[in-house]
């Protein structure tokens, strides 16, 4: 592989020293335009490249952006990556992607380490910390998007776009009562999510707009995945066996729901209905097919990297600056009517 030509190397072929050559370079300081054309000449002959940190630190812009996500392995995430990727390289940015694996800890070391690289800007995905960290971390940056977060409190140059979780859930529920159930389970995800937040609030809306009781036991919060899905789903059944239907924080804890079921030879839809979250491809491929709210996860990521854009380009945003996409809900195999009862 042959040694990258540096700027040193066109310094000493065009017999001016490097600041000379830098200032060329990057079109400042006192040089003649004669000069500046022959070095820039020089340069392109010997196929120098500036490099990234070089061009950085002559315009203070690094042409990367942040983007941080707590589960990469979750396709809904893989997706928002997608797009944001797509957007970014039609206009010239690369993209440092971390996961954090819905670790606070790591999460906090990714922001940190981004801002270290001084990218241009950030996108943060499901942040999984309190609105004091959140806000305190955000700040350093010059320009950030939160997708399915936001602040409580507006701080310039910090933009959101959000599902509107509770009334994605609100549909859900709502469509599991007009079909006869009233023994509804709500596998939450994590606590501390506000996407879990703001389903169990659409969750409770439903159920007293239908009048039916809020069960404090019926909720169970899980890690968002099958594994944490299943363990909910056994421990709800088990203890009890009423329940008819189950509303899962997203499809891989709905796939998790749905072993459990297997596994107490509880058939589905016959005897428990399940509705996931997201649309992942994994929902249409199961079986049976997967009833869930779907939201397009690649155009959840274009739109946030386009806003970042405009932001990073001086652009004034009013509305756009803080958008909400609602879900749909997306009827297959997995919910049913509730059997009537044998007289």
């Amino acid at each position: 592989m042959s040694r990258r030509i540096t700027i040193a190397d066109v310094a000493e072929k065009a017999g001016v020293s490097m600041m000379t050559v830098s200032r060329a370079i990057n079109n400042k300081g006192e040089i003649s335009e004669e000069t500046r054309q022959r070095i820039l000449g020089i340069a392109q002959e010997m196929g120098y490249r500036p490099s990234g940190l070089a061009r950085g630190l002559a315009t203070q812009r690094t042409e990367t952006i942040g983007l941080v996500v707590p589960d990469i392995a979750n396709p809904f995430f893989s997706q928002i990556a997608k797009g944001v990727e797509n957007v970014a390289r039609v206009h010239g940015y690369n993209v440092f992607l971390l996961n954090t694996d819905e670790d606070v800890d790591r999460e906090i070391a990714a922001l940190n380490s981004l801002w270290e690289k001084r990218v241009d800007g950030l996108i943060l995905c499901s942040s999984r910390l309190d609105q004091e960290q959140l806000t305190t971390r955000l700040e350093r940056f010059p320009f950030a998007i939160l997708v399915n977060r936001f602040l409580e409190t507006a701080v310039p140059g910090i933009c959101s776009i959000n599902v509107d979780d509770e009334c994605g859930a609100k549909q859900a529920i709502d469509y599991l009562i007009t079909t006869g159930h009233r023994h509804i389970a709500f596998v939450a995800g994590p606590q501390y999510s506000l996407s879990s937040q703001q389903r169990l609030a659409g969750y409770r809306l439903s159920l007293g707009d239908n009048e039916i009781p809020f069960r404090e036991e019926f909720i169970k919060f899980c890690v968002p995945d099958t594994e944490g899905g299943y363990a909910a789903a056994m421990a709800l059944l088990n203890n009890y066996p009423e329940i008819t239907a189950v509303f899962a924080f997203n499809d891989l804890t709905a796939t998790g729901v749905t072993q459990a079921c297997a596994d107490l030879n509880r058939r589905i839809p016959d005897d428990v209905s399940i509705i996931g979250v997201d649309d992942i491809p994994l929902a249409s491929l199961v079986t049976p097919a997967l009833s869930t709210l779907r939201t397009s996860k690649r155009e959840l990521g274009s739109s946030a990297m386009r806003i970042l854009t405009q932001l990073m380009q001086g652009e004034q945003l009013l509305e756009e600056c803080h958008q909400i996409i609602t879900p749909e809900l997306v009827l297959r195999q997995s919910t049913a009517a509730v059997p009537s009862p044998i007289t």
